[in-house]
């Protein structure tokens, strides 16, 4: 009598070496965590190949302190309580013995992000681990007003010799603490190849003399993000010679990001206003010998805040001297593309573009708008704000000349495209754009009817690459919904991340009637609301429409951003509301949604410093919570 035995295969019958390839390969934190639960040897796996992790809690917790991620070598440390205090103030043992104790733990560091509200933390760390290549100081308090010029940033330069990478960018500190410790250790500030000093609580941002001598000492600067004080009113402001100086000193820069401290607190630009009040101290003749000098610029980022006038002509260098350039972004620069006739010119004649962002430009118009999507073929990441003379017939046929490589899209503060007439102008992408930005202003689709149906472009001439251009005509019809094909859709099929702004007070239920109900494949939905609702006696209905929300099948996550705006945190004036009841006006409905994850940002009321969240609000949130298992996040009180 013979016997049959069945053999069945699983994952863990796969070779370590297969099984250590897949599950290092995750990337989200939360899958991470997720696989380790499988099994001992997945969790002895996911152990030992974890090469980043975020400590929590409290530090004089050292019996929490995890002893099994021996491979680990980003560690993050800015999340560790009290905050407000320094890391080791509250610590039973003596700080260098907390200190060695993450030595023992985290062998291989090479990367370190920690919050320093004086040096003594950073000073015992980098003493445990000197060989660090990245650090990144985080600091939302005020700065000591008793520590000497660039104490916080000494223990870095002295201990860890060979550092590649600083990231000053949430550090709150003066900008008089760079320039010092630069020059006080040049050989390991000629070892930067990164450096990040794009902060935002610089109201002021780094002047014409500090940018000389930060990039004169980091000659080696590959990626260099620096926030600049181009305000041409200001004594010292980054001009000419400042903006030389960065080609001259940092040839090899890949990629290079400068923005004025406005340009970063003001993300948002006001309809109505045009050109800026003065124009920047930055010639287009200076510009032209920059970009001369910087030809390994991959990725270029220039918003002055300020006019840059008639710069065409030094976007014409950019593109013949930064044959690298692949990722432009621009703030207030005017006269980027004055097409005559079927001639182009200046940034339309950037043809290796794969993704270019424009702002504040304005002089822009329809005509300007098509002759960059002619020349730019390549664009793929589109992003336009504040050009208040481009209309839906400029923008959708920009769109349709960009049909096949044109993926993600970003439409903000332009006064002619509301929410309905963007998503009018991108119809001829709906079925292949992956992410999508637009406004909420809900315009009237009747404002299209004076449009023509057809544009005419006529191409005659040779591009870069040789090729003849020959005239053709793009016929759509702007007031037809289905764009020309009987029977087509409204289906934006390969959507999967959606971003919408609104103003306070606006309702999210006309998205139903916008075109874009039908998105079977939205995984994630970013809601940001800005704006003051002491204006309002009340909203006009009483649910902000989250439920409406319930029509995409597959959103599994949500971002609610409620930060900016401002009302009554405690008792409203008569006939007004609190901030309570506006939380619950924007939550309502939200545990009819079946997210998987939600980030809330609470309201705030500026006068008394509080950003909370409400007793409404955190009821909302637990009927959210018990329908399943799912991670919301939240901060609970002002920083």
């Amino acid at each position: 009598m013979s016997t049959t035995t069945t053999t069945t295969t699983t994952i863990n019958d796969l070779p370590d070496v297969i099984l250590f390839t897949i599950l290092s390969s995750i990337s989200d934190t939360r899958s991470r965590n997720s696989a380790s639960l499988v099994s001992k040897k997945w969790l002895c796996v996911d152990r030992s190949t974890r090469s980043s992790l975020s400590l929590r809690g409290n530090a004089r917790d050292l019996f929490l302190l995890p002893s099994c991620f021996r491979s680990i070598s980003h560690l993050d440390l800015s999340l560790l309580s009290p905050w407000g205090h320094p890391l080791f103030s509250h610590s039973p043992t003596h700080p260098s013995l907390f200190s060695h104790l993450l030595k023992q733990s985290f062998p291989h560091l090479s990367s370190l992000i920690i919050y320093s509200r004086n040096p003594t933390p950073l000073q015992l760390l980098t003493l445990q681990w000197p060989n660090l290549n990245h650090i990144k100081l985080v600091r939302w308090h005020q700065r000591p007003p008793n520590l000497p010029p660039a104490a916080d940033i000494i223990p870095i330069f002295e201990n860890c010799r060979h550092i590649k990478s600083l990231d000053l960018s949430s550090f709150y500190c003066w900008t008089e603490d760079i320039p010092p410790v630069l020059k006080s250790y040049p050989m390991v500030a000629s070892n930067l190849t990164c450096l990040n000093l794009l902060n935002p609580s610089l109201t002021e941002g780094f002047r014409g003399q500090e940018v000389e001598e930060i990039t004169k000492y980091c000659p080696n600067l590959k990626k260099f993000f620096i926030a600049c004080m181009f305000d041409p009113r200001y004594i010292g402001f980054v001009g000419d010679e400042a903006m030389v100086s960065i080609s001259v000193n940092c040839p090899k820069l890949s990629v290079l990001w400068l923005a004025d401290p406005l340009a970063l607190v003001n993300a948002r630009a006001d309809l109505e206003v045009g050109f800026a009040q003065d124009d920047a101290g930055v010639t287009v003749a200076t510009l032209i010998e920059v970009f001369s000098g910087l030809s390994m610029l991959e990725e270029l980022t220039f918003d002055v805040s300020w006019n840059v006038r008639d710069c065409g002509p030094a976007l014409e260098v950019l593109n013949s001297k930064c044959l690298k350039l692949k990722c432009l972004r621009i703030g207030n620069f005017h006269g980027v593309s004055m097409p005559v006739e079927s001639k182009l010119d200046g940034l339309a004649l950037c043809q290796r573009l794969e993704a270019l962002s424009i702002r504040n430009v304005a002089d822009l118009t329809d005509m300007g708008l098509i002759a960059i999507a002619r020349g730019c073929c390549k664009l793929s990441k589109f992003e336009i704000q504040g050009c208040r003379n481009v209309t839906v017939r400029g923008m959708r046929t920009f769109v349709c000349l960009l049909s096949r490589t044109l993926i993600e899209v970003k439409i903000s503060c332009c006064k002619n495209l509301g929410a309905r007439a963007s998503l009018k102008a991108l119809e001829p992408i709906r079925d292949r754009i992956q992410k999508l930005h637009i406004d909420c202003v809900w315009d009237n689709v009747e404002d299209f009817d004076d449009i023509f149906d057809g544009v005419e472009i006529e191409d005659c001439y040779d591009d870069e690459l040789g090729n003849k251009r020959k005239k053709q005509k793009l016929d759509f019809d702007l007031n037809d919904l289905s764009n020309g094909f009987e029977g087509q859709t409204q289906t934006w099929e390969k959507l999967e991340h959606l971003s919408l702004w609104f103003s306070v007070g606006e309702l999210l239920t006309p998205l139903l009637s916008s075109a874009l109900e039908d998105c079977p494949n939205l995984e994630e939905i970013c809601i940001k609301v800005e704006g003051d609702c002491r204006h309002f006696s009340k909203p006009a209905q009483r649910e902000f429409g989250l439920r409406c929300l319930g029509l995409y099948p597959n959103l599994s996550k949500m971002k609610l951003d409620c930060g900016e705006i401002i009302g009554y945190a405690h008792t409203a004036p008569s006939g007004q509301m609190d901030l309570s009841l506006w939380e619950r006006f924007y939550l309502f409905g939200i545990g009819d949604l079946n997210l998987e994850e939600l980030d809330y940002w609470p309201p705030q009321d500026r006068d008394v410093n509080q950003r909370s969240l409400s007793l409404p609000a955190a009821g909302l949130l637990q009927e959210f919570c018990v329908m399943g298992s799912r991670f919301v996040q939240y901060p609970s009180q002002p920083y």
